[in-house]
């Protein structure tokens, strides 16, 4: 496995690992100002608030199964992607508060005309020394061809709705 190491215009670090070239991960870290916790509360409590926070991102976000936050429950998201309007049914596989941890495993939508199978891990920690957070995305998946791009315009997606999340929870203090 080779890490590549980039920078995007936002100053994100880009670790792309690849066992194959239809599998991968791609993972990035971004700072915020809010609280882990807060954060966190978004995507595992609340998501269907993320589409106030970020309006240009997200449209909706559904509830189809279970209970917000539970493992297993399954939400339907509406999103714009690269200009284009986009939905994504995902499963929740993880939920732990103890670390402000999120596991969505996508099962339907766009995402799966191009991709086997596609994970994405949110992991928020508080800032060591000091106040804010690190958001730290985690996306794994399993491309259908060689064809497929790997992610890392999704993975911009992941960096513009998590600042947009901090700006509107820092604007509820």
């Amino acid at each position: 496995m080779a890490d590549v190491a980039t920078k995007n215009p936002v100053e994100v670090e880009v670790k792309k690992t690849e066992a194959s070239s239809l599998v991968g991960k791609l993972e990035t870290d971004v700072e915020i100002k809010a609280s882990a916790d807060k954060f966190h509360h978004m995507f595992a409590g609340k998501p269907h608030h993320v589409s106030k926070a970020s309006p240009g991102n997200i449209q909706s976000c559904d509830l189809h199964e279970g209970d917000w936050g539970t493992v297993g429950s399954i939400i339907f998201w509406n999103y714009v992607h690269d200009g284009e309007a986009k939905v994504a049914k995902e499963r929740i596989e993880a939920v732990e508060p103890e670390k402000n941890l999120i596991t969505f495993r996508v099962i339907d939508g766009d995402l799966m005309k191009e991709y086997k199978s596609f994970l994405l891990t949110i992991q928020v920690t508080p800032k060591p020394g000091g106040p804010g957070s690190i958001v730290h995305w985690h996306l794994e998946y399993e491309k259908i061809s060689d064809e497929v791009a790997h992610p890392e315009t999704l993975l911009q997606f992941c960096v513009e709705v998590s600042k947009e999340i901090d700006e509107h929870l820092l604007a509820e203090e």
